[in-house]
């Protein structure tokens, strides 16, 4: 099974060795990268091209913002199934690819764990990311699966479509909803860490940021799941991200 690993990227140059390195590093033969880059200023592309893979295609020009990178990603790639890695993480280990085909074999979606970190270098852990089982209600109770560790076949991509460019730093959230909840996809949880999520970027800027996420992503429970003004999940959010502080 081909998997393709889509990475938006916009002036990168701190962060990109990295997420490379962790992909060319996976015991699984079988996959692309796709590097789709916001028309970069700094040396972003640079790192990319000296990496010197066939295995990476590169695409870069104006795009308004991550999702809209994501969106240029679901239509360019060839694999059998598609997830996403962005330029500021990485993968686990070597293995996380190879565990992610076999688990879809027999399954639609495939999705794990995952560890949010201060760098890259020192691997230093500040929140821990289970994903869980996923269940007819887990959206009503504040779940979300980590969106780096989320895979699909490309039958799935396919059915949901385009991430919705109206939710500015959840259209993952309502992505997943709609794949997750309104569909009858075979789903599979694999118990363990697929992604190193660095921290620093919009979605962990502050409360105010989480604030209007929160707020997003009840517009999207509103929106397909017929949620009230204001649900459970709006609150359940909030407490499982300080239980995940916790756990580390």
């Amino acid at each position: 099974m081909k998997i393709s690993v889509v990475t938006a990227s916009y002036n990168s140059e701190a962060t990109i060795g990295f997420t490379i390195e962790s992909f060319l590093a996976q015991n699984h033969p079988e996959k692309e990268m796709l590097v789709i880059d916001g028309a970069s200023s700094d040396a972003t592309l640079k790192i990319v091209e000296s990496f010197g893979s066939d295995a990476i295609r590169v695409f870069s020009e104006k795009d308004r913002g991550v999702y809209d990178a994501m969106n240029k990603g679901f239509h360019l790639f060839s694999g059998d199934a598609v997830g996403f890695l962005n330029s500021d993480d990485t993968f686990h280990d070597h293995d996380t690819l190879g565990s992610i085909a076999a688990a879809l074999r027999d399954a639609d979606i495939v999705y794990g764990d995952l560890d949010m970190v201060t760098d890259h270098r020192t691997k230093r852990v500040v929140r821990s990311w289970r994903g869980g089982k996923f269940n007819r209600y887990s959206f009503q109770l504040g779940w979300v699966p980590p969106h780096p560790t989320f895979y699909m076949r490309k039958q799935v991509a396919q059915k949901v479509g385009d991430y919705d460019l109206s939710y500015v730093t959840t259209a993952d959230y309502d992505y997943m909803l709609r794949a997750l909840a309104l569909n009858d996809f075979r789903t599979r949880y694999i118990p363990r860490v697929f992604a190193d999520f660095q921290m620093g970027g919009i979605s962990t800027k502050g409360w105010r940021v989480t604030l209007r996420a929160n707020l997003e992503c009840l517009r999207s429970r509103q929106a397909h799941l017929n949620a009230p003004v204001i649900d459970a999940a709006f609150f359940l959010r909030f407490v499982r991200r300080i239980f995940q502080i916790r756990q580390s």
